[in-house]
């Protein structure tokens, strides 16, 4: 499994003996990142990874670095710089291959309550909020980890309508201020821990904002 994976990860870190000393770290690293950014204290028991593979893409890495580089000249706050994780789920292992190699890019969200999907990108704020239907007994997936810097952010009203709330000027990511029910379903709960993140420049939209950056690929 470690060598198949590598043959489609050609930037990745070397590939590990099945039990090295390496590989076992960098598992309990993703495991105490994603157990750090969990919504519900009851998932702690709810969850096994196997298998974490870290993502060496130098492209991805200095665009993160410029983009901090850049807002900070731009009178950016270390607050603001500071780098955060945040949250992908694939079902379809491809899909989280193609997202480690190619970034994380714009029209690839079926949400659309934060931003208009065609101008920026959603990751989940929480690991264990992944996804608008319950988590089921059984059911595996693929995660990936990313790096984020989410800069300027706006409290936003989520918005249900077919008139998308387009990426706001001087501001570089997007968060709900809905306050919702004090048990949301599934839905609402991933709905309402999402980023919606954009990079604007020149008055267009980047196709692959530069504030997100794969960072670590798990089973």
């Amino acid at each position: 499994q470690r060598e198949y994976l590598h043959l489609f990860f050609p930037f990745l870190a070397p590939g590990f003996p099945a039990e090295s000393e390496e590989s076992s770290s960098l598992l309990q690293t993703a495991v105490s990142v994603l157990q750090s950014s969990y919504l519900d204290s009851t998932s702690q028991d709810g969850f096994q990874y196997s298998q974490a593979i870290l993502v060496e893409n130098d492209v991805f890495l200095s665009e993160l670095k410029a983009f901090a580089r850049a807002k900070e000249a731009a009178g950016y706050s270390q607050e603001e710089l500071e780098e955060t994780f945040a949250f992908l789920l694939f079902d379809n292992e491809e899909e989280a291959k193609e997202v480690c190699q190619t970034g994380l890019r714009v029209n690839s969200s079926s949400i659309s309550t934060l931003g208009d999907p065609a101008k920026g990108v959603y990751i989940s704020k929480y690991a264990d909020c992944l996804h608008p239907r319950p988590w089921y007994h059984g059911k595996s997936g693929y995660i990936v980890i990313c790096k984020l810097i989410k800069g300027k952010v706006r409290v936003i009203a989520e918005n249900y309508t077919t008139t998308y709330t387009c990426p706001s000027p001087g501001y570089d990511c997007h968060v709900s201020g809905s306050n919702g029910p004090a048990k949301p379903s599934p839905c609402q709960a991933f709905e309402q821990s999402q980023y919606y993140v954009y990079e604007v420049s020149g008055g267009s939209t980047a196709e692959r904002p530069r504030q997100v950056c794969p960072y670590i690929f798990l089973a």
